[in-house]
């Protein structure tokens, strides 16, 4: 079944570059110039996943994905922004984005990310794999409990929001307590994809896994296991 995409961005010729590259690669493309149609559009017509540019006229991205979350809807978001602070894309998270590029982009990043997304929403293509599920759908380590089957999860009693993102990384590492997982085996497991040794992609997660999960007197429960990645233990 095809994909279908629907694309806001307000600059004319990266939206038509985009459009028909996505077309070509073999998506439905519904494209738009500003939120205000994206929201109009979503309403409408739901895609599979949306394209939002970060800084449109009127309504942004941001205001988009605010709405649409607000609303229920949890319909993957891929974030386009030209800002390349950490805090700019933690505001792109946090207000419930998926996943984000940073322009200027490669077509090919954009469609391993996409491909990614719709993966883990099982609307992925046929030969996507496919996650063993859990007997019991609940795991637990070091006072973090997870609903695998609801995707929720638990520190102590206080529940942690988590985007689809957040709770696959956290699954993961959970999963794993105790082994250090390196850079490439997160991308490849999360992202179906090595965004190479530049990338700030999951430090970005990290930290705001890390702003969520952290409890003043509590102990960390995500450490940096520097030159080789990550690992989650109750030190």
């Amino acid at each position: 079944m095809t994909q279908t995409v629907l694309l806001a961005e307000d600059d004319r010729a990266i939206r038509h570059a985009l459009e028909r590259a996505l077309t070509l690669e073999g998506y439905e493309v519904t494209a738009v110039a500003d939120g205000v149609e994206a929201l109009a559009q979503a309403h409408r017509t739901p895609p599979d996943v949306l394209l939002l540019d970060v800084m449109m006229p009127g309504i942004d991205g941001l205001q988009v994905c605010r709405v649409l979350r607000a609303e229920g809807d949890r319909t993957p978001i891929l974030m386009l922004t030209a800002l390349v602070e950490t805090a700019d894309r933690i505001a792109g998270l946090d207000a419930g984005a998926d996943d984000y590029v940073v322009k200027p982009f490669d077509v090919e990043e954009v469609f391993a990310r996409l491909r990614a997304l719709l993966r883990r929403t099982g609307n992925g293509s046929l030969d996507a794999p496919k996650e063993e599920p859990s007997p019991s759908g609940q795991v637990s380590v070091a006072g973090l409990r997870m609903d695998v089957q609801a995707r929720r999860a638990w520190r102590g009693e206080r529940e942690v929001e988590l985007t689809r993102t957040e709770f696959d990384l956290l699954e993961l590492l959970v999963r794993n307590a105790g082994i250090v997982l390196d850079h490439t085996t997160i991308y490849d497991r999360i992202w179906g994809y090595d965004f190479g040794p530049g990338s700030k992609n999951l430090a970005v997660y990290v930290g705001y896994l890390r702003r969520k999960l952290d409890q003043p007197g509590a102990p960390a429960l995500i450490h940096t296991v520097r030159g080789v990645g990550y690992v989650l233990r109750e030190d």
